[in-house]
C-alpha cells in the first residue's frame, strides 16, 4: 500500500481540495503502540491495488508530527485518537474510527 506521508500543515489545504473530486483517508499511526500497528496491517492485508483510483490515503507518523495531528482533530473537528482513520469528503470528514474499530470493509462502504 503506497501512502502519501503527511508532514505539514500546508497538505491539509491539499487534502481539502482533493477531496472535493474523490475521498481521503487519513492514518494516523503511532510507532509505539502494538494496537496501531495490528490495525495498519489489517488495512494493509485488505488494501487492493484499484482502491488507488477510489481513495487518496494519507500516513501520518504521530511519533513525529503530534501537532499536525491537533491540527487535524481541529480542522475537521474530530476527537484526538491513537490509531484513528478519518474518511474527509468535500473537505469535511464524513467518518472517523479508532483502535480495533479501524476496518477497511467500513471505510470502503462510505464511499
Amino acid at each position: 500500500m503506497e501512502w502519501i506521508k503527511l508532514e505539514n500543515k500546508e497538505q491539509l489545504e491539499e487534502i481539502k481540495k482533493i477531496s472535493t473530486d474523490s475521498p481521503v483517508l487519513i492514518f494516523k499511526h503511532s510507532t509505539r503502540c502494538s494496537i496501531s500497528g495490528m490495525a495498519l496491517d489489517r488495512l494493509r492485508r485488505n488494501w487492493k491495488s484499484e482502491d488507488f483510483e477510489k481513495i487518496t490515503p494519507y500516513f501520518l507518523d504521530l511519533i513525529a508530527n503530534r501537532s499536525l495531528s491537533d491540527q487535524i482533530s481541529q480542522e475537521f473537528g474530530v476527537y484526538h485518537q491513537s490509531p484513528q482513520i478519518l474518511l474527509i469528503k468535500n473537505g469535511e470528514s464524513i467518518y472517523d474510527d479508532s483502535h480495533m474499530g479501524i476496518n477497511y470493509r467500513d471505510i470502503m462502504s462510505k464511499l
